[in-house]
């Protein structure tokens, strides 16, 4: 067992604050200039703190792809706690996404896009194309599809197969759509708006339909995973892109619960992610060396530090508790050596593995390393599992300790 490093010793492997504002996208921004001065600024997101909502998300991509000078301001979504006053105040429904174009307060996330590509011009093929109004309705019957398998619940055996195939025919006249091009978009001249568009879902829908269904999105239809890996070659998209473990989590709250089927391998995948391994080539196929892995694991280091004192006040255990478990998992981290815990600490330990949250905390990558390392360590001292994961709502995912300043 190697022999756990202090804060001080942890502290040295630490990476640089990265430029928020000027460098690649990220989720912990509040402000995005792309290099122009902020008097350039005639655009406002408002958006889910967590990074959770989908329909922010496309607002995000396409607001990123078109490096259009932006102010994020972070709103809480219901599932997580209460909306703040002074967003209600200016949308009483509480929606999200709104945007602020010119002083001109918009909502529904598709009047936001078209207001966005009417003002700035389009990001590659218009919304309002022949093209893409088809293939816009293409994913409003995929998404049908799959909110009527995932989301209903008491399924015998034989809707659950009509529901699966259902789905399957669906998302093959999307693979259809998708080599209508000899590039892996929608449009040959892709990313286009029109893909920003399947975007949230389709990202939820490979993780939701793995952990509930057994079903592999990507390998059932090589075309999507085609597309996949398209994006992910794309830093502006990762810098958006959540993990399987949170999707699996955060949307039975928001889509008012997600049932699992009786296929064995919905089981043996959910095991998997639950622990924090992720599903390689599923999840995501970005390429990575030994020095990218070693520097996102400096990364989600980084990011446990910044937030260190916060997040050892507000865990189960206690700040003088959970101490020294925290450190071995990040020493098991970054050396790559196992650590023991504290004995009695791998519920504690297990209980912030299923609490990071992506892409708010941290990229994808970085945090399946830090789930890991903390499984790792976890094991040293038993198979206690934290307090499980609540399905109705996430008030365990409560952002306000770790708000930097109010907003």
């Amino acid at each position: 067992m190697a022999e756990v490093l202090s804060w001080e010793q942890l502290a040295e492997h630490a990476v640089p604050e990265p430029d928020r504002v000027n460098g690649p996208t990220n989720a912990q921004a509040e402000l995005r200039l792309f290099g122009h001065p902020e008097s350039a600024i005639r655009v406002t997101l408002y958006r889910d703190l967590h990074a959770w909502c989908p329909y922010c998300q496309k607002i995000w991509l396409w607001l990123e792809f078109k490096r259009i000078p932006y102010r994020i301001r972070k709103v809480t979504m219901r599932c997580y706690g209460a909306k703040e006053p002074w967003y209600l105040a200016q949308v009483p429904s509480g929606m999200l996404p709104a945007l602020e174009l010119d002083g001109e307060l918009i909502t529904e996330s598709d009047v936001i896009l078209l207001a966005l590509e009417r003002r700035f011009g389009p990001l590659g093929m218009s919304l309002e194309s022949d093209q893409a109004l088809a293939n816009r309705q293409l994913e409003r019957l995929l998404f049908r599809a799959w909110c009527l398998w995932l989301c209903s619940p008491g399924l015998n055996a034989r809707q659950q197969r009509q529901a699966r195939e259902q789905f399957r025919a669906i998302a093959q006249r999307v693979e259809q759509a998708l080599s209508m091009t000899a590039s892996p978009w929608l449009a040959s001249d892709g990313p286009s708006g029109v893909d920003l568009i399947f975007v949230p879902y389709l990202e939820r829908m490979n993780a939701s339909l793995a952990y509930y269904k057994g079903y592999r999105l990507r390998q059932e239809h090589p075309a999507i995973d085609r597309w996949f890996c398209a994006l992910e070659a794309l830093e502006t998209y990762r810098g958006t892109q959540s993990d399987f473990h949170t999707h699996a989590h955060d949307l039975p709250p928001q889509m008012g619960g997600c049932w699992p089927d009786d296929d064995p391998m919905a089981a043996v995948l959910a095991e998997t992610i639950d622990q924090g391994q992720g599903l390689v080539d599923d999840e995501t196929r970005w390429p990575s060396s030994a020095e990218d892995e070693a520097l996102m694991g400096r990364i989600a280091l980084s990011r446990v530090l910044k937030h260190r004192s916060r997040l050892l006040a507000v865990h189960p255990l206690g700040a003088s508790g959970f101490d020294q478990p925290l450190r071995a998992a990040l020493t098991t981290l970054i050396t790559q050596q196992i650590c023991l815990p504290a004995s009695g600490s791998a519920a504690g330990l297990r209980y912030l593995r299923d609490r990071i949250s992506v892409p708010r905390d941290m990229p994808l990558m970085a945090a399946r390393l830090l789930r890991q390392a903390l499984e790792a360590t976890a094991r040293c001292d038993g198979s206690a599992q934290g307090a499980p994961i609540p399905v109705n709502h996430r008030f365990d995912q409560d952002p306000k300790p770790f708000q930097s300043r109010p907003t």
